[in-house]
This record gives C-alpha cells, structure tokens and sequence, in this order.
C-alpha cells in the first residue's frame, strides 16, 4: 500500500474515531434531558440543558465564572509545579541512594497511606486558612504520584547501558542525561498524568473546606447553599474542562519528548 493511501487511511479513520467517542455521552445527555422533564423533583436533580447553559452565560456575563476559573487555575498551577517538582528531586534521591532510600523510605510510604484530606486539621493549624494551606495540600496531591514514578523510571533500567557507560567512560551527569533519564521519562510522565486528577481533586476539596477567596470550589458552595443547581454544574464542567486541559498539555509535551521511541 503506497504512503498515499496511508495518509488518506488516517486522514478518515480520525473523524470516525471521534464520532465514535461521542456516541456515549450524546446518549448520556439525551437521557440526562429526558429525566429532567420527568417532573419538578426530578428537574432539581437532573437540571434541563437550557437552564445550564443560561446560567453559565450567566456567570460569563458578570465574570464571576472568569474569576473563580483563575483562582482555581492558579493554585492547582502552583500546587502542581511544587508538588510535581518536589516529587522528582526526591524521586530521583530514593533512585541513586541507598542510604538515602534506607532512610526515608519507610516514613515515605507511611505518610503515603494517609488520605490527604485526613491530614487538612493539621495543614489549617500549620498554614491558616488562606491561600498557602490549599496550595500546600495540592502539592502533596502531585507529589506522591512522581515520587514513585520517578523513583521506578530511574531504578529500574538495563544494565546492559551501564556497561556502555562504562566502557566510555561517561560521566555520573552524561549517563543522567544520555541513558537514565530517558529511559525513565516515560515513567516521569505517567506520573505527571496520575497527578493532574488528583491535583483538581484537591484544588475543588480544599476550596470548599477552607472556604475563602475566589476559587470554583467556593463558587461551588454557594451554589448548594442557594440550592442552584445549575450553577453548581456550570461549576462541575469547568473543572472537568480544565482538568482535560491539563492532561492535555502533557500528552502534547510527551508526544515531542518521546517521538524518538518506536
């Protein structure tokens, strides 16, 4: 088959690919409007289509939905490049020590079994209530998924390169840089992929649990208090887009850095 019919091939089969995709969630959304007319109890809990997207015009318009978005957006940014940067250093320490692993591994993967929320008592004494304890609890969210995705990507590797090293005597970086690190990049960006749900996890729980400055999970709040649903789904969706943003800015970056591999 020539490159030609490839190219027509794939150029075809992506738009199929993609309407196949959204067959689900049209049947989702039709049954979603269905139950919705099924009376008043039944429109609280399934919100028409119109009215969310009434009040997310809504919330364009006033700019609250822009200001909360940001809000959000910021800390689980921040949150996410402490937690996913601290993850890698240590990571990488557990990796090429033994000592180091001796020592810090067993309180790693104690720490490591608590949920993070159990922990939020202690992070409010430490921290306050303010912006610093959400962003702190977000980074421990990163955190943990790099650790041991960089710590399995870095450990585990053939041994047959570090003859290789060896015969040409490369540097401790050289290696690093030539022979660990891409082997282990793969892993590296498994773990940052792990990390972006449970980073907006913690950015939506944190807000509502410390409820103060702007923040989807505050809009959240609100919202079930004022009993609007269709906010609190506006609200809902937005966090899911920018999750799927997220994800998708590192299946991009991972894409570039490893098209050399097969």
């Amino acid at each position: 088959m020539s490159s030609l019919s490839l190219t027509l091939k794939g150029a075809l089969q992506q738009p199929v690919v993609l309407l196949q995709g959204l067959v689900l969630p049209a049947i989702l959304l039709a049954l979603w409007q269905y139950n919705s007319g099924l009376g008043s109890s039944h429109a609280y809990a399934f919100v028409p289509l119109q009215n969310i997207y009434s009040a997310s015009l809504q919330l364009l318009e006033t700019g609250e939905l822009w200001v909360n978005t940001w809000g959000s957006l910021k800390k689980a940014g921040l949150g996410f490049l402490f937690g996913s940067t601290a993850g890698l250093i240590l990571g990488a320490l557990l990796a090429y020590s033994k000592v180091f692993n001796a020592l810090v591994s067993p309180l790693f993967n104690s720490i490591r079994q608590v949920p993070l929320l159990g922990l939020t008592p202690l992070i409010a004494l430490w921290f306050g209530n303010g912006e610093e304890a959400k962003i702190f609890i977000i980074a421990l969210a990163s955190f943990f998924p790099l650790v041991i995705n960089t710590f399995q990507g870095l450990s585990h590797y053939d041994e047959k390169y570090s003859e290789v090293a060896r015969m040409y005597q490369f540097s401790f970086w050289r290696e690093f840089k030539r022979i660990r690190l891409p082997q282990a990049l793969s892993h590296i960006l498994t773990g940052l992929n792990l990390a972006v749900p449970f980073t907006w996890i913690t950015t939506t729980a944190s807000e509502l649990l410390f409820n103060a400055g702007a923040g989807l999970g505050n809009l959240m709040m609100k919202a079930e208090i004022n009993a609007e649903m269709d906010i609190l789904l506006v609200c809902a969706m937005t966090v899911t887009m920018s999750g799927i943003l997220m994800t998708t800015c590192i299946h991009f970056i991972s894409k570039r850095l490893l098209q050399w591999r097969a």
